[in-house]
């Protein structure tokens, strides 16, 4: 090939990525369409793909990926000339009428790189205002809003209303927009380290970082950012720059705010108080509520090394303040927030920070604070902890990261657990504003599908240090399954037969999100509960605690589609330990549900049921399913696979995009942590027997949790079932949602069963990207687990060790 047609090839080769980069949004992609009289099924036959993809991609829920992307740009970009929007039209009437744009329900789908802009909030629905809600009581350590962000398809949060109280004056634009992020180059003292991200664009020239040029910068950079989203939705005034920002110290000595998108804002403020009014003036930074009436999130600033330096902050804190949690009340810093008559929560300083002024009406004035170097963003939760090689993120990347989970899940509110927490009461506001029809004032009313109140705990649904077992039992007494509901997730082994040992592989398989796959559907109770004794029957539609005796139910007697399993090589559903009970114990009501579906009879003791009950748990995990699915679709792997296709794609997404692999792990803790929370323990806080501040929500529901957990052994055992009945393959470990099956082979599809066609047999684990589906794990021999068994004495459970990828099935 010549030089000149080498050149002629790259040049198109770039041609190519700008039409693959420059897709118009989602609700325009299905207006052009729509203008050209073009259904799905033509647009899909011409770029040999499905029906069900074009639709995803105006919705918004996926992206066109090679080689249909640019095929894809291609037909858009000429109907866009056939059809222009009504706005930009030509005054010539078109030959064919061009409908309204349709409304969208999901956010453009995607994170962009660092050098694109964020998804706008969605626009308020319409119709009257909802009346505004009380504020919270100033210094309160519940003063945090609902984290909103746009609800992804198939989300069940409604449309964000109008807010609530007057909207802060539009003023003036934000102190100078520095234009793309990538355009600022290494800042001075990055953000710790989260992970890598790849390179951002070329961003703007470096004459856009100088003082002279700021208002150029300011007029290209905004546009061109709100470009890929502008026929979608409005973006909202008061938080166009994104959810939070990461501060940080350029090379020029000068601080600038890195946002969601790109966006690099001057920060003029030179001490910490005057940071937090620039915010709550100026930045427009949050996000809209998720429900309508919750509240909208408040802005987020994660402050890097350097910001810590040029506001008078410790890079670390010492001994002393890590054990306390906070900076001490007179550390300089602390005294300048009380002179400028800001105030700090109960927590005090610490990684994460409410600071606040004094609510104007029903309108919040506060700002969270982050600080990753004193443990805001912590490896287990945020960071891949196992691989060395990535370098410090980058300011701008820090951004994009946590500005993606942000619109996603929700603002961060500390950890993941924290969040996951939160979410569901942003989800399920536990209180509104209600008009008084007497008075015509606003009062509160509480929510009837929320967790609204403090109800009389149960004593054998609380752990061993709560204050309502002090003087019940001696300090240091087990309490007996009688005595404690015992729901944990599967912790099983045991030792392989001879006929297993002939059979080269183990394989691992890991249920995708179980933890939420769980909660989906789950019917909980939003009540206190209510004592049934002198045998109750049993009724499956109360949630609750039953002690009942199950140590009848013989596995070895159940068929499942005219099959008998051999109940020896299976875990009992009852027990975490999957040992056979020996007598009463306490189970929640999806545990005694199963017995009688397998069609056992049930006979309680006594039991503590909810009457008024509900799907509390529905909207948290379809948007966390949502958020999960999206993620896994940007690394390449989309619900539409499966088999070895869905393998492939899983193989290849461990070297995609490293910002979103953090952003699953992300989205995956968040799940498991919430599901935690509801049972939060002292750990250490308190003495034994005194109370702690988790008990003080009425969020803090063990039974709750108990249910979750007993439907995720129990769906796990009833497909155990289907598959040993099925192919006659059985597990030898599992450990919380990890299942190890001898194999023939190293691949999950040597030992699943499947139709003679191909597909998963129903009812047995299948392969999938959705939660409650399965992906590979890890693959290791069979001798390899015998020299387990020898170094560990037998007594050993090798489920949580077959891991290929060391990340797999982490904080599921």
């Amino acid at each position: 090939m010549s030089t000149e047609d080498q050149l002629f090839s790259a040049v198109d080769a770039l041609l190519e990525q700008v039409a693959q980069n420059d897709l118009p949004a989602p609700a325009e992609r299905r207006r052009l369409r729509e203008a050209a009289g073009l259904s799905q099924a033509q647009v899909a036959a011409a770029l040999n793909t499905r029906r069900e993809t074009v639709a995803s991609w105006e919705s918004g829920r996926n992206e066109p990926r090679p080689p249909q992307r640019a095929a894809y740009a291609r037909l858009l970009e000429r109907l866009a000339e056939r059809f222009p929007a009504p706005d930009t039209a030509p005054p010539a009437t078109p030959s064919v009428p061009v409908p309204a744009p349709a409304p969208s329900a999901a956010p453009a789908s995607l994170p962009a790189p660092a050098s694109a802009v964020p998804n706008p909030a969605p626009a308020p629905a319409p119709g009257p205002a909802p009346a505004p809600a009380p504020a919270p009581a100033p210094g309160s350590p519940t003063a945090s809003g609902a984290t909103p962000a746009p609800a992804p398809a198939g989300a069940s949060a409604p449309a964000p209303a109008p807010v609530a109280g007057p909207a802060p004056a539009a003023g003036p634009a934000p102190a100078a927009v520095r234009g793309p992020a990538a355009a600022q180059g290494p800042a001075r003292g990055s953000a710790p380290a989260v992970g890598a991200v790849p390179p951002a664009g070329s961003g703007a020239p470096a004459s856009a970082r100088r003082p002279a040029a700021r208002k150029a910068a300011q007029k290209a950079a905004r546009p061109a950012a709100r470009k890929p989203a502008a026929a979608t939705t409005a973006v909202d005034p008061r938080f166009e720059n994104g959810p939070l920002a990461v501060v940080d110290v350029d090379e020029d000595g000068r601080v600038v705010a890195y946002c969601v998108g790109g966006l690099v804002l001057d920060v003029p403020a030179k001490s910490l108080p005057a940071l937090v009014d620039w915010t709550l003036a100026e930045a427009r930074l949050g996000q809209p509520r998720l429900h309508r009436h919750g509240r909208d999130a408040d802005p987020v600033l994660v402050l890097a090394a350097a910001a810590l330096e040029r506001y008078g902050l410790p890079a670390e804190l010492s001994p002393e303040e890590r054990r306390a949690g906070r900076l001490p009340a007179g550390h300089k810093v602390v005294k300048q927030i009380a002179r400028a008559g800001l105030h700090l929560t109960q927590r005090g300083f610490g990684a994460w920070t409410r600071v606040y002024r004094e609510p104007e009406g029903s309108r919040r004035r506060c700002v969270q604070l982050a600080v990753p170097a004193w443990g805001a963003l912590p490896a287990e939760e945020w960071d891949d902890r196992h691989d060395p090689r990535l370098p410090a993120m980058h300011a701008a990347d820090l951004a994009r990261f946590l500005g993606t989970y942000a619109e996603r899940v929700m603002t961060p509110r500390g950890t993941t657990a924290v969040t996951g927490l939160e979410l569901m009461t942003a989800l399920r506001p536990p209180t509104r504003a209600e008009k008084d029809p007497a008075t015509g004032e606003f009062r509160q009313a509480f929510n009837d599908d929320a967790l609204t109140r403090l109800y009389d705990v149960v004593e054998c649904e609380v752990p061993d240090e709560h204050p309502v077992l002090k003087g019940r039992f001696p300090r240091h007494h087990q309490r007996t399954p009688a005595e404690m509901l015992m729901e944990e997730p599967y912790n099983w082994c045991r030792p392989l037969t001879d006929d297993e040992c002939m059979r080269p592989y183990l394989v691992a398989i890991d249920v995708n999100m179980a933890f939420a796959a769980a909660a989906n559907g789950l019917t909980v109770g939003l009540d206190g509960p209510e004592h049934l004794t002198g045998n109750p029957p049993f009724d499956p539609a109360l949630p609750g605690s039953w002690l009942v005796d199950l140590s009848h139910v013989d596995l070895g007697r159940v068929r499942v589609d005219g099959r008998t399993v051999d109940a020896d090589r299976l875990p009992s559903p009852f027990t975490p330990t999957g040992e056979r009970p020996t007598g009463p114990a306490w189970y929640a009501t999806p545990t005694v549900a199963y017995a009688r579906e397998l069609g056992f009879d049930v006979a309680p003791l006594e039991a503590y049921v909810r009457t008024r009950t509900g799907r509390y748990l529905d909207p948290w995990y379809k948007r966390l399913r949502d958020a999960y699915v999206s993620t896994m679709a940007d690394l390449g792997v989309t619900t539409d696979l499966g088999g070895q296709d869905f393998l492939d794609a899983m193989a290849r997404s461990r070297d995609a995009d490293p910002a979103l692999a953090l952003v699953l792990k992300a989205v995956k803790a968040t799940a498991k942590g919430g599901i935690g929370k509801l049972r939060q323990r002292n750990r250490g806080q308190v003495p034994y027997y005194e109370p702690w501040p988790a008990l003080e929500r009425p969020t803090w529901r063990p039974d709750i949790r108990a249910a979750v957990l007993a439907g995720v052994r129990v769906s796990m055992h009833r497909k155990m079932m289907k598959t040993a009945a099925t192919a006659g393959v059985y597990p030898v470990a599992i450990g919380t949602d990890a299942l190890v099956y001898p194999s023939p082979g190293p691949s999950p599809l040597d030992f699943l069963p499947h139709t003679p066609d191909g597909r998963p047999v129903p009812g047995t684990f299948r392969l999938g990207v959705s939660p409650g589906m399965v992906k590979h794990q890890g693959t290791e021999t069979v001798l390899w687990a015998e020299q387990q068994f020898e170094e560990h004495g037998g007594v050993f459970n090798i489920a949580n060790l077959v891991k290929t990828d060391r990340n797999a099935g982490e904080g599921e």
